[in-house]
């Protein structure tokens, strides 16, 4: 096993290198991030959000640290613990809030709602409901980034991150994913975010070998990491280095990123499974707090004034995003519920106004 925590240079470790603005910017998406979820729980508890609902509140270093160790022309893919990565991505919090709350703003104009965030300009493919089910998608979105490069030579080479949970690594599809990767070198890193738990169960209790989750990409001869996906210096030290070898060898790899998650699973969860105990033990090394102490004690690059005036920057943004989703109109029936099915349209496939009202229905 490969174990990563910093990665060094001649100059000290990669995020002393970075200008103070960058790690500033980190700071400012890891608060939107948590900001966010506060106010996602508060509309869900008041019936403006309905279906299944996972919040990411604990696990913001993993998505802003990891999407930020690659480039923004590079695919990303997640499972249904997705807020974070399209805020992390680029995704505008007033379209995230929308697709939550079911409206036609939302990135999937209210269809998918908050496990299936999709954002094609900003190159992020999707929640995915099923779990697992991103992985093979991953390894895909790998391979039409490598033939794009190699064959068609219309592209540049690019490396596609694929997040999933540490429930997900148990299921048939990723280990069909990491074998395919494998054999065709496809440029993809699957990262699991190790929150310790599959929905109310220890990974202990469900995982053989649950303590040596590397050994599960090393034995499809894949290079594999653990990182303290904790703190947000530590994951982009580590993944910034491995992201640009798997890009330039154009290959796989492997990374188990350490978090926890402050709420439950989901928010129907009772977390009858863990104590009070160990989530503040959790709480007493937040990530955001972690990042802030750095750049105002070593940095020196912020005030407690300049971040308290941030943070009320934040709650303004999500302010407004809840009330403009609020206020936001529901998806039109006659128009939307058959749209967005077929990417390409065939008489008598495609279900249109005049097939499904009978006007070609041989049947009638």
């Amino acid at each position: 096993m490969n174990s990563a925590t910093t990665e060094t240079t001649k100059g000290g470790r990669l995020t002393d290198q970075l200008p103070a603005e960058t790690l500033l910017k980190w700071l400012y998406d890891m608060q939107m991030i948590r900001e966010f979820e506060s106010r996602t729980m508060q509309a869900y508890q008041q019936a403006q959000i309905g279906g299944f609902c996972h919040v990411y509140s604990g696990q913001e270093a993993c998505a802003v640290g990891a999407i930020n160790s690659v480039e923004h022309m590079d695919p990303v893919v997640t499972a249904y613990r997705d807020h974070g990565h399209a805020l992390a991505r680029g995704m505008a919090p007033e379209e995230c809030m929308a697709e939550m709350f079911g409206k036609v703003t939302g990135c999937a104009k209210g269809k998918g709602g908050s496990m299936h965030m999709f954002d094609r300009a900003n190159n992020l493919y999707g929640g995915h409901g099923i779990v697992s089910a991103q992985t093979p998608l991953g390894a895909g979105l790998a391979f039409g980034a490598r033939y794009e490069w190699e064959v068609l030579k219309t592209e540049p080479k690019k490396v596609c991150l694929t997040f999933l949970g540490d429930g997900a690594i148990d299921q048939g599809a990723f280990h069909e994913a990491l074998n395919l990767s494998a054999i065709y070198s496809l440029p993809v890193i699957f990262i699991i975010e190790n929150n310790g738990y599959s929905m109310g169960t220890a990974i202990k209790r469900h995982t053989a070998n649950a303590g040596h989750l590397t050994r599960r990409g090393e034995a499809y001869g894949i290079k594999s990491l653990e990182i303290d996906g904790f703190d947000i210096r530590n994951v982009y030290d580590a993944l910034k280095p491995l992201a640009d070898e798997c890009r330039e060898g154009q290959k796989p790899a492997f990374v188990n990123l350490k978090t926890y998650r402050y709420q439950g699973h989901s928010m129907s969860d009772p977390q009858k499974y863990r104590s009070k105990d160990e989530v503040a033990e959790w709480k007493a090394r937040d990530s955001i707090a972690n990042l802030l102490d750095h750049l105002l004690h070593e940095r020196e690059c912020i005030t407690e004034v300049e971040w308290a005036k941030m943070c009320d920057e934040i709650k303004a943004i999500v302010r407004d995003a809840v009330k403009a989703a609020d206020a936001a109109p529901v998806p039109d029936v006659a128009t939307e519920l058959d749209s967005d099915v077929y990417a390409l349209p065939m008489e008598n496939l495609s279900p249109t106004d005049e097939y499904r009202h009978g006007l070609r229905n041989p049947l009638l």
